[in-house]
């Protein structure tokens, strides 16, 4: 039994197809489950670290703007196709499953045209137009946000499931985080993170509210600027840090799920898979959706997010260090709404997505197979 999985780019497309594997493999454990996604992204360095087989594809975006690109995506969409068709034909599938990424396109439209049961998982509140496209040939859509399927205009059979969480965010034992980072138990703690590679707005509206919070008494403060973003930060927080303990400045974590198990709020950009995690985990949030995303989906899920009382939000053009000291410090000093949006936030985990999406998908193939 062949399960093949495409999805990539991002770790935003990757994850959740790690996460949905391993899920696949508890309720199948016969299934070899081969990855499909470009040479040219994370996956090829991200998949095989959990042991799976990673095939590739050619294929790439289109320029928005017509020229010589447009012709240059239009050639490697026939070579991606021609791949797909070359690779379908080695793997022989009985069940494609996409996670995102221009990948899925040729790989996931191919396999529908040829009978194989497919389903795709759309992580945004609003889809990109790979999966909108896909809607119209796949069996169904595995919804992150109940929002999108006003977006997905094909006959997809859309399943609300939420998105797939990683292990070990749920795993994580909040005393366990909060001895890692030398933390005080009787403290709020506000984890700030922009990305693995970091906000730059985040940071620069961080170094204010840093500065503010320094030495109290009832906060401490993980702030993860990103490789790129921490120099800068440290050099303008150096005297405020060798003064206090209460804030805790780190490039990168490999700790993140110990870090959001530490965390009583959070000041996040909002891509689909990180507010996922805090929501898996109750942790309410002020949102800084990133302004350059595709069709502006950040801005879609943390409105979402917000319109379940879970968050706040501030747009990328209007975030100040004022700003966003005013709503953590409104919050920290009212403990009753802080409750509620974290019963908001909580409403929102679906920490068993992965599961759901995995016996939803190994039935599409256990029907196929009933039918013949």
């Amino acid at each position: 039994m062949k399960i093949i999985i495409s999805g990539g780019g991002t770790g935003g497309h990757i994850y959740p197809a790690v996460t949905i594997a391993k899920h696949i493999q508890r309720q199948c454990p016969e299934a070899e489950i081969v990855f499909v996604g470009t040479r040219e992204g994370l996956e090829r360095d991200i998949v095989p670290r959990y042991g799976f087989r990673l095939e590739f594809v050619e294929v790439s975006g289109f320029s928005r703007k017509l020229g010589l690109d447009t012709f240059k995506s239009l050639y490697k969409l026939c070579r991606g196709l021609l791949d797909a068709f070359r690779l379908l034909g080695k793997v022989r599938p009985e069940l494609v499953i996409g996670t995102g990424g221009y990948v899925c396109g040729p790989v996931l439209f191919l396999a529908a045209l040829r009978g194989i049961p497919t389903c795709i998982q759309e992580q945004n509140a609003m889809p990109g137009i790979t999966n909108k496209i896909l809607s119209y040939f796949v069996k169904e859509a595995f919804l992150g946000y109940a929002e999108a399927a006003e977006y997905l205009r094909g006959p997809a059979e859309k399943v609300p499931t939420g998105n797939p969480v990683r292990d070990e965010i749920t795993e994580a034992e909040r005393g366990n985080a909060l001895q890692e980072f030398g933390l005080d138990s009787r403290k709020k703690t506000i984890l700030v993170s922009g990305g693995s590679r970091g906000a730059k707005t985040i940071n620069e509206a961080m170094v204010f509210v840093d500065k503010k919070l320094a030495g109290r008494e009832d906060v401490q403060v993980i702030h993860v600027t990103g490789e790129n973003g921490y120099e800068e930060v440290r050099i303008k927080l150096e005297e405020t840090l060798l003064a206090v303990n209460n804030i805790k400045l780190f490039p990168y974590l490999h700790e993140m799920p110990l870090a959001i198990a530490a965390a009583d709020l959070a000041v996040f950009r909002a891509g689909a898979i990180g507010l996922a995690e805090l929501a898996a985990r109750g942790i309410p949030a002020i949102l800084v959706p990133y302004p350059y995303a595709t069709a502006n989906h950040q801005e879609h899920n943390a409105r979402a997010v917000e319109a379940a009382g879970a968050a706040h939000v501030i747009l990328d053009s209007e975030l100040t260090g004022e700003k966003l000291f005013e709503k953590l410090d409104g919050l920290l000093q009212d403990e009753q709404k802080l409750k509620k949006m974290q019963q908001a936030a909580k409403s929102l985990g679906r920490p068993e997505a992965a599961k759901v999406i995995a016996q939803k998908a190994l039935a599409l193939m256990k029907d196929r197979h009933e039918e013949d």
